[in-house]
């Protein structure tokens, strides 16, 4: 390329998608163009990053020039100068949702189980279980319709074809039983 030819003309050729024209006015102009953005952001990565956002619409868009209202380089050097400004408050607006963000999270209260209180149900659910296990097996019957499956004392004596005073009987010697082996659980605190 000619490095003699003026801004205008380099204009109606990136204008006619002529991608030489495009790398002369990169080459002509991206110094200043990054002196320039890097005085508005302070950052080296967000000016080279402006540069780039600037040649990426003088590709895009060239025939929005207008010779009549002014240099090639007045055009370039506002365009920057908005570019810059844009990618500022879009920087300035993340950095305050994630203020914001994480002061609201700051504000909510941690109602969960501390690791104590968790290892401490954990090993209450461990000894309940074992005490069930130590249940005959007509009284473990009973407790699990009654207590887990929600049955009525009446409902598991239909059910089962038992006598209600018979199911009535295992439940009360059953939970006699849980309430001897299970004298403590539930009391306990770890020892800090």
């Amino acid at each position: 390329m000619n490095g003699t030819r003026s801004d205008q003309e380099l204009m109606m050729q990136i204008v006619n998608k002529d991608a030489d024209a495009l790398k002369f006015l990169y080459d002509k102009y991206e110094k200043p163009i990054y002196a320039f953005a890097y005085r508005i952001v302070q950052d080296a990565m967000m000016a080279e990053e402006v540069v780039q956002e600037l040649f990426l619409r003088i590709w895009k868009a060239a025939e929005r020039y207008d010779a009549d209202h002014g240099k090639l380089t007045s055009w370039m050097f506002t365009l920057t100068r908005n570019i810059a400004i844009d990618l500022l408050r879009k920087k300035q607006n993340r950095t305050n949702v994630q203020t914001t963000e994480t002061e609201q999270l700051n504000r909510i209260p941690d109602n969960g189980k501390s690791t104590e209180e968790v290892a401490l149900e954990g090993w209450r659910g461990q000894e309940i279980r074992e005490a069930l296990h130590e249940l005959s097996p007509d009284q473990k019957q009973v407790v699990d319709l009654i207590y887990y499956q929600g049955y009525t004392q009446q409902e598991v004596s239909d059910q089962q074809a038992i006598p209600l005073g018979t199911v009535k009987s295992r439940v009360r010697l059953a939970l006699k039983q849980l309430r001897g082996r299970l004298a403590g659980v539930g009391k306990e605190e770890i020892q800090r």
